[in-house]
């Protein structure tokens, strides 16, 4: 009797195990997303007032801007506006080097612009730069589970309607005004970054100019050399293991084995609990009085 006691729990606990190992899901390791990143080598955003205000013309331009996924890289060392100067061709920027580069794929993303030797010009004054700048640079690079890293140079002098300025990295704008002509505002290397992102301007620029020449009244706005940014690919996931049980044959025997029985034990203890049954009810009636 006490044998079949014990040999309920062990079946009911094979039972269960069966059922863990059936029911545990399986799982998959999951790969990140591509990162992004991007760069430009000169962008405008002015506003050219014409006609004393009554015309105004927005001007925007791109030099070498890329993006990525993939790979991207352009070389171009000019960019040339038509129309806003009495009709004559206005040469924006002049280069020797002008060069941006953007990468990305699932494990990096970094971009990054060049500038050297370049003359910026704007409407109203043809033979004056509104800056000139020896080397400007700005990177920014990404990585997946990494802190992005943005670094951004400014080379040599920087000259400013016709000034020489002095121009510290991290230090507050620097202002160079001209009578008659204007303000221009210089901003040196900025850099941002987050856990996930990262930006680089070598140089930025708030135009505020009033020229009076060639028909032009007000130039407004903002100039951005060499920008550089990224955001990182998604880290992929840790591989997760599903869970398993396994129970060995040797031991699930001896179990039995202790218990003293084997795969019959199922119906030997449901025999037994009738037996015992039966002989409860025999016990009782065999105590009753005559």
């Amino acid at each position: 009797m006490n044998r079949n006691t014990f040999r309920m729990p062990a079946a009911v606990l094979l039972a269960t195990g069966a059922v863990a190992l059936l029911a545990a899901p399986p799982a998959f390791a999951t790969g990140g997303g591509e990162g992004k990143a991007g760069a430009v080598v000169l962008s405008t955003g002015l506003d050219v007032g014409l006609l004393n205000k009554t015309v105004h013309v927005p001007l925007k331009a791109t030099l070498n801007e890329v993006n990525a996924p993939a790979t991207a890289e352009k070389t171009a060392l000019t960019v040339t506006l038509d129309g806003v100067e009495g009709g004559a061709p206005v040469s924006v920027l002049r280069a020797d080097v002008a060069t941006s580069k953007a990468t990305a794929d699932k494990n990096r993303a970094e971009a990054e612009a060049n500038l050297a030797k370049a003359r910026v010009h704007v409407p109203g004054l043809p033979a004056l730069s509104l800056i000139e700048v020896e080397k400007v640079t700005s990177k920014a690079v990404c990585e997946a589970g990494k802190q992005p890293v943005a670094t951004s140079n400014v080379l040599g002098s920087v000259t400013a309607l016709g000034k020489k300025t002095t121009v510290i990295a991290g230090g507050p704008p620097t202002k160079v005004e001209v009578p008659g002509v204007g303000l221009v505002t210089l901003e040196l290397s900025g850099t941002q970054t987050t856990s996930t992102t990262a930006a680089a301007t070598a140089l930025r620029l708030k135009v505020s100019l009033n020229p009076l020449k060639l028909n032009v009244a007000e130039v407004e706005g903002e100039i951005v050399l060499a920008e550089a940014h990224c955001e990182s690919p998604a880290a992929p996931k840790p591989d997760i293991k599903p869970q398993t049980t396994t129970t060995s044959t040797s031991t699930t025997h001896a179990n039995l084995a202790e218990t003293g029985g084997g795969s019959p034990t199922p119906y030997v203890a449901g025999g037994a609990l009738i037996l015992l049954g039966i002989g409860a009810g025999a016990l009782v009636v065999s105590r009753r009085p005559s």
